[in-house]
């Protein structure tokens, strides 16, 4: 897929997230914004998946592990057909299958059940573990937020999955440098990311999270290294696509109203015709 198609697929997982959040009146959309392009680039041009038969065995896993961005996962499994994109308007409603964060009973897609942050991780890294074991040849995705690094379970998973070297599991670190309480490096700082990944046995590698062609060639890289999993540090822009959302940490976990709502569909509105 070329790179002007997965930026109009990217939009429309915006687009999503906007939609979805705004008729929740909840959910978290700066998080999930800035992680739209890697969601798109995971669904519709890396990982092995097949939205009519979503338990394939022999399908790729994805584990969201910074679960509170379930809208930008929602978002993206529509888009790729696993569900209508009507039912994006039940976010968070009773009885509906996309529920605040993912659920492996009730939507179609979701590999892992998710929320309890730094233990998605774990999770994909047990995936992996069982691959090797079974000589399967899918691989593991998971996506981690930079706050959620600061959990130290992260950092027992991470030793699992570099001790068992893993390269059959990609760790993406979606490093927008926000998290629910401000700057990342104010809170509780993780940096250097990279740095703390390579000490647990993995190769690492930074990325512009937002560029199509840095996308393609960072998991390319993640393929061809054997020996040790893969960790991709994506540095992102919390609420990138949406004017007033973008690098503000007050839209964390904040919806938009209606006149929000309106002027964010109006910046996706632009984006699109800047792409026909």
């Amino acid at each position: 897929m070329d790179n002007l198609e997965l930026k109009r697929h990217a939009n429309e997982v915006r687009r999503g997230v906007v939609i979805g959040t705004h008729a929740a009146g909840a959910g978290h959309p700066g998080g999930s914004l800035s992680a739209a392009d890697i969601f798109t680039y995971l669904y519709f041009e890396e990982m092995n998946v097949d939205p009519k038969n979503p338990k394939d065995p022999g399908r790729d896993r994805f584990v969201l592990s910074k679960g509170h961005t379930a809208p930008g996962l929602y978002a993206a499994l529509a888009e790729r057909g696993y569900f209508p994109k009507e039912e994006l308007t039940t976010l968070r409603k009773l009885g509906s299958h996309l529920q605040g964060h993912p659920s492996l009973k009730c939507t179609p897609g979701v590999d892992m059940s998710t929320g309890s942050l730094g233990q998605g991780i774990s999770a994909a890294a047990g995936m992996a573990m069982a691959g090797k074991l079974d000589n399967a040849s899918y691989r593991v995705y998971t996506l981690l937020g930079d706050g959620e690094i600061e959990e130290g379970q992260v950092w027992e998973a991470s030793m699992f999955a570099g001790a068992k070297k893993l390269d059959n599991l990609v760790v993406i670190v979606d490093n927008n440098g926000l998290q629910i309480d401000g700057p990342i490096e104010e809170v509780n700082n993780p940096y250097p990311i990279d740095k703390k990944f390579e000490a647990f046995n993995f190769h690492v590698i930074n990325v512009d999270a937002h560029d199509f062609d840095a996308l393609r060639a960072a998991f390319k890289e993640a393929r061809e290294t054997k020996g040790m999993p893969t960790a991709i540090i994506a540095h992102s822009l919390k609420g990138k696509g949406i004017s007033f959302m973008e690098g503000q940490v007050g839209w964390h976990g904040k919806a938009p109203n209606d006149d929000e709502f309106a002027k964010a569909m109006a910046d996706l509105d632009k984006i699109e015709e800047g792409l026909k």
